[in-house]
């Protein structure tokens, strides 16, 4: 089966962000800090008059920031009725991946485990594929 993903880079590993869930790929200009919040939550952003909620990614998954997100590349993606704005490393093109959702193999370490829907192979090889919930931290009791 055919799948068009984001391919992209998350405290040194390849994931992948299915393409329907993204509204836009933007470059984070300022950030509003939160008090009180989460952890994973850096703070909010604009995106034409829309307010996003940031979430490191790399804090997310239980891996060390990589410092302030201003500049970073973030997947806009609506969840919940809420929009998020995604900070990793680096996102790539979205590309066309053939193949079937594999389980996650180990050797990717505990983080990825409680995030992953799955993996698939891409031509750049495996690829972490998100549970944005997850990820997002909706299903932790800090959360709310």
């Amino acid at each position: 089966m055919k799948r068009l993903m984001l391919l992209c880079t998350i405290a040194g590993r390849q994931a992948a962000i299915p393409a329907h869930a993204i509204r836009s790929v933007i470059e984070i200009d300022a950030i509003e800090p939160i008090p009180g919040t989460a952890p994973w939550i850096a703070g909010l952003t604009a995106l034409r008059s829309q307010a996003l909620t940031v979430i490191d990614c790399r804090v997310a998954l239980g891996f060390e920031s990589a410092g302030d997100p201003v500049g970073s590349r973030a997947a806009v993606i609506a969840e919940g009725g809420h929009l998020y704005a995604l900070v990793v490393d680096d996102a790539s093109d979205v590309e066309e991946i053939e193949g079937e959702i594999q389980q996650l193999r180990g050797g990717f370490g505990p983080q990825w485990a409680n995030a992953a829907v799955g993996m698939v192979e891409t031509p750049r090889g495996p690829a972490i594929i998100l549970d944005i919930p997850a990820l997002l931290g909706l299903d932790k009791p800090e959360a709310a």
